[in-house]
Formats: structure tokens, C-alpha cells, sequence
């Protein structure tokens, strides 16, 4: 069955510090099943929406059959705003989650994020019940604090390189046990925390964890 032609459209945000810019991959001819964002890297260290772990996530989302909105936290990009230590960029993510979700209004909520912005989509759907699937690729256990997971009951899928040395595997294994389930781990063996030649194993280890999901079936342990 082919699917409907894409737009990837540049969006303008209202957000609390001001306007967001982002990019917003739908298809053509109606609203779709799932409506998801994808949060990017650490904006002090040149983490964008353009990021390629980001870039990678949202297109695979996207061929699963997601609206697929990634952005820019404020002041990065032609977002407005400065750098919030996280706060902020936490009501940022909010805004586009309510932004994508007016669009898509009966559609599933998904929230996908890389690095800093994991931490900041972990957060997201611990604080927003509609959420129905976290996604965390290389959650920065050893620097910030992912608490909130202990208690959060939202199905998470975490996707780690196992050769990381900003966010090393170690750290994260002895993190995991301690947030309630449903859960899983994928560990893509040999990957850096940019997944340097390794985005097509990082595509497939999604695209495989998540096919089930995103037709709608009913969230495993």
C-alpha cells in the first residue's frame, strides 16, 4: 500500500518565551495516528532540530506513519528566548506538544528525544498523562537527574550506543532498574553517542521496537 506523498513543513511555534521554529513532517490527506516530537541535543553544545540522531529519529517515526515535529528549544536556531538549564526548554517541548496535538487532535501522543532533549522528553511525559510512548535514545543519566522515571508508568523505550562516552552504557544500566515499567533497552553495540556510521542500526532498532506500537497494539511489559 503506497503511502501518501510528505510535507515537510517550516512552523512557527507560539511558545513561552516566545516563537519556536520547528519542522513538521505530515502526509497528505488527513490527520494522522500518531503525532509525535522529537527534542534535540544540548543547545550549548550546538544541539539542533538539523542534529542527525534528531533528524534520523523523526524520519523513522515519521515512516511509521507519525506526524513528526522537531524544533528548536529558545534561543537556538530562530527560536526566541535564551537558555534555561532545562526549565525552560521544558515548557518549550510542552508548546510543541500542544502545537502538534491541535493539529492532530484524536491522534496518539509520542515523545522522542536525544541526549539533552531526553532528558527534557522524560520529563515531558512524566508531567503529561496523554502521553502514550517515550522514546530515549542516549538519556544522559550521569549528569541530569531522571527521577521522574521512577515513578512514571509511560512506556519507554531507551536505544544506547554501547561505545558512548558522553552518556556511557554503564551508567545507564545501573540507572534502568530503577524506573517502573513498562520498559526496554536496545543496546546498539559498537555505537558512539552520535551514532557515527551507525544511524541505519539505530533506525532499524526502532523501527523494530516500535512497528507493533505504532499499528496500535497494546503496550508490552
Amino acid at each position: 500500500m503506497t503511502r501518501a506523498p510528505t510535507r515537510l513543513t517550516t512552523v512557527a511555534i507560539p511558545g513561552p518565551a516566545g516563537t519556536l521554529e520547528g519542522l513538521l513532517a505530515e502526509r497528505d490527506g488527513g490527520e494522522a495516528g500518531i503525532a509525535a516530537i522529537v527534542c534535540h541535543p544540548h543547545p550549548l553544545f550546538g544541539g539542533t532540530m538539523h542534529n542527525k540522531v534528531v533528524h534520523r529519529i523523526a524520519s523513522t517515526l515519521h515512516e511509521l506513519g507519525a506526524a513528526v515535529l522537531r524544533f528548536n528549544f529558545r534561543g537556538v536556531g530562530a527560536s526566541r528566548g535564551e537558555h534555561d538549564q532545562g526549565a525552560g526548554e521544558l515548557e518549550d517541548a510542552r508548546a510543541a506538544l500542544g502545537f502538534i496535538g491541535a493539529r492532530h487532535p484524536h491522534a496518539r501522543r509520542w515523545v522522542a528525544g536525544f541526549s539533552f532533549g531526553a532528558w527534557v522528553g522524560a520529563r515531558l511525559a512524566a508531567s503529561e498523562p496523554g502521553v502514550e510512548r517515550l522514546i530515549l535514545v542516549a538519556p544522559p543519566v550521569g549528569s541530569q537527574s531522571f527521577e521522574v522515571m521512577h515513578q512514571a508508568t509511560v512506556p519507554k523505550l531507551v536505544i544506547q550506543g554501547g561505545a558512548d562516552t558522553v552518556c556511557p552504557p554503564e551508567l545507564l544500566e545501573r540507572e534502568l532498574p530503577r524506573w517502573a515499567g513498562p520498559r526496554e533497552l536496545i543496546m546498539v553495540p559498537g555505537a558512539s553517542h552520535f551514532f557515527d556510521r551507525q544511524l541505519g542500526a539505530l533506525a532499524h532498532a526502532l523501527s523494530q521496537a516500535l512497528a507493533e506500537p505504532a499499528r496500535g497494539a497494546t503496550p508490552g511489559p
